[in-house]
């Protein structure tokens, strides 16, 4: 990707999607009464929140390209912190929360585009949003192994 506009789209789609997912999940923890992961979740939306906002602030006085579903470049045709979370439930442990590898995504993702991109603008910002994935993924690990004990 080597236009700056259609990489923040791409980012405020992507942010704005898990925020609504992690808030999404961390509702149904609540309504199962699962604390620990309601938390979680809720922490994650925040996090993807403050990275939408930052998203949206880079994007300034930009106008950003409108687009459409088929005019995203997508991994797998999906947004990458999408695609493991079809199958979950409010009954899920910690275990099974563990096992959404869509952060790991959203981090490949960002970290692709500031690898390949020809365009410097591109590379610089997919490289500072792919940090902030990876604060996500450490949040997952660090849960993973107070879950494991």
């Amino acid at each position: 990707m080597n236009d700056v506009d259609k990489f923040l789209a791409h980012a405020v789609a992507l942010e704005r999607d898990a925020a609504r997912r992690y808030e999404d999940l961390a509702a149904s923890m609540g309504t199962d009464g699962n604390a620990e992961l309601r938390a979680f979740f809720a922490r994650m939306a925040h996090f993807s929140r403050l990275h939408l906002a930052e998203a949206q602030a880079r994007a300034g006085f930009r106008t950003l390209p409108v687009l459409g579903p088929d005019d995203f470049d997508w991994p797998e045709g999906i947004p990458p912190e999408t695609a493991e979370w079809a199958g979950v439930d409010p009954m899920m442990d910690a275990a099974d929360a563990l096992a959404l590898d869509g952060e790991r995504r959203g981090h490949a993702f960002y970290a692709t585009i500031a690898a390949l991109s020809t365009d410097h603008e591109v590379r610089t910002l997919a490289a500072e949003f792919a940090a902030e994935e990876a604060q996500h993924v450490a949040e997952l690990e660090k849960l993973a192994a107070t879950a494991a004990r």
